[in-house]
């Protein structure tokens, strides 16, 4: 997306507390690092708003969407210490990677209160993503046992506590 009048009406980053976003990112051992408005953002696959990952640092501008700086940054959290110190701009290859990748940006969207499970898969779905079942909510209720199952596999669901092994209702 290039023109940014064309670009979906979804949270960015300057619409949530940068602060809580920071705290949750430090929770986990990565930095959030701000990109002047105007500049490019180092490390971001997609380029325009979208964000950027090189080793455990996100970086970001204000117009950055909520969705797309949770999902950079989790891409970092499910890889392996070793495999993340590496990153630069494209995170995996590993669908398996990409759908974990998918459902733990959904349950972080609820550690921040300005955002929420809801909010950011309609923010997913406005932007294009895309499922099977014809949206992220569908798929996260749905379709995404995979993505559960290699959570939980790598231990990932054990630190939060809101989650089960059976998907919330949401």
């Amino acid at each position: 997306m290039t023109d940014a009048s064309a670009q979906p009406d979804v949270l960015r980053l300057r619409d949530v507390s940068w602060e809580q976003v920071a705290h949750l990112f430090a929770r986990f051992e990565l930095r959030l690092i701000a990109v002047p408005d105007g500049h490019g953002i180092p490390g971001s696959y997609w380029g325009e708003c979208e964000a950027g990952v090189i080793g455990s640092d996100v970086y970001a501008r204000a117009d950055t969407p909520v969705h797309s700086l949770l999902h950079e940054a989790c891409h970092l959290l499910v890889l392996a210490p070793e495999r993340r110190a590496k990153v630069h701009t494209d995170a995996t290859d590993s669908i398996d990677e990409e759908d974990a990748t998918c459902y733990l940006q959904i349950l972080l969207a609820d550690e921040l209160p300005e955002v929420g499970a809801q909010r950011l898969m309609a923010d997913m779905d406005a932007w294009g993503y895309s499922y099977r079942l014809g949206s992220t909510r569908a798929w996260f209720e749905q379709d995404a046992e995979n993505a559960r199952d290699w959570l939980l596999a790598c231990r990932w669901l054990d630190g939060v506590q809101a989650i089960q092994r059976d998907p919330p209702s949401r």
